[in-house]
């Protein structure tokens, strides 16, 4: 295997960078993007009468937005079984200003998903919606945190609450129900032979690869080790029973300035 040399001055500069964004990013955003009354519809809005619900399926659960949390003087736990969970109350929504900025959990908030934001369900959950206004019901996954405004159980993106016909009414009342999906037998199988890590990086120097370790270990909250042989010592995070999961991390890990990183079965 080729030895990578690095200077670990830059990656951690990249890494504190990283863990300063994750804490306001998405929905849960302090900053003033987040209140509803300067958000947006789109300047020219496209139908989304072809945009279907978002269909249920299994997902393990995402690395990023699903540790207990202070906001705004609240104190919010996150629930960890949401089987048969069902809220009712009013839904708001989030359109242009926050599209293209990141979810809670990581990814990229597009108004033009069936997707959502909830204080305390796990991210990624799937939400059935229903519009106690007029009766309107669709489909919607959970990716994101909030809203944070007094009585509001849900925000809907922009394509959902068009859906739901929100829009112009700003909020409605709602009544959300979770659907749970089972990890499908067959994943299970392999998961119990199979077992996967990911080598962020390479180097002969091990106190340097030691403190890396520590920082992205505690960032991703995942275990990080060395796998040392002769001089030459990796930096390694996993095990992960999931491949999913490990592709999931890799992404997270390529985006703090480490694109070499790969995913490898044990």
């Amino acid at each position: 295997m080729k030895t990578m040399t690095f200077s670990i001055a830059q990656p951690l500069i990249r890494l504190a960078t990283f863990a300063v964004v994750a804490l306001v990013v998405g929905c849960s955003s302090s900053d003033s993007r987040y209140e509803l009354s300067d958000d947006v519809a789109p300047n020219q809005p496209i139908s989304v009468d072809h945009i279907e619900g978002a269909v249920p399926r299994y997902e393990p659960y995402s690395l990023g937005g699903n540790k207990n949390y202070k906001l705004r003087g609240g104190s919010y736990t996150i629930i960890k079984d949401p089987e048969g969970f069902t809220e009712t109350g009013k839904a708001s929504w989030y359109g242009k200003k926050f599209h293209g900025h990141l979810t809670s959990n990581g990814e990229v908030y597009d108004m033009y998903s069936m997707s959502a934001a909830h204080k305390t369900l796990p991210l990624p959950s799937y939400v059935k919606v229903t519009n106690l206004d007029n009766d309107k019901e669709t489909v919607v996954r959970v990716n994101d945190r909030g809203p944070f405004h007094e009585g509001r159980i849900i925000d809907l993106s922009y394509a959902a609450a068009k859906k739901l016909d929100i829009i112009k009414t700003g909020t409605a009342n709602v009544r959300i129900e979770v659907i749970t999906v089972d990890k499908p037998t067959e994943q299970r199988e392999i998961d119990k032979h199979a077992q996967y890590a990911i080598q962020v990086a390479a180097s002969p120097h091990k106190d340097r690869l030691e403190t890396l370790s520590q920082q992205i270990g505690q960032n991703l909250s995942v275990e990080a080790f060395l796998d040392s042989s002769s001089q030459n010592h990796r930096l390694m995070l996993g095990p992960f029973l999931d491949l999913h999961h490990a592709k999931e991390i890799l992404k997270q890990v390529q985006n703090m300035g480490y694109p070499s990183a790969f995913v490898k079965k044990q």
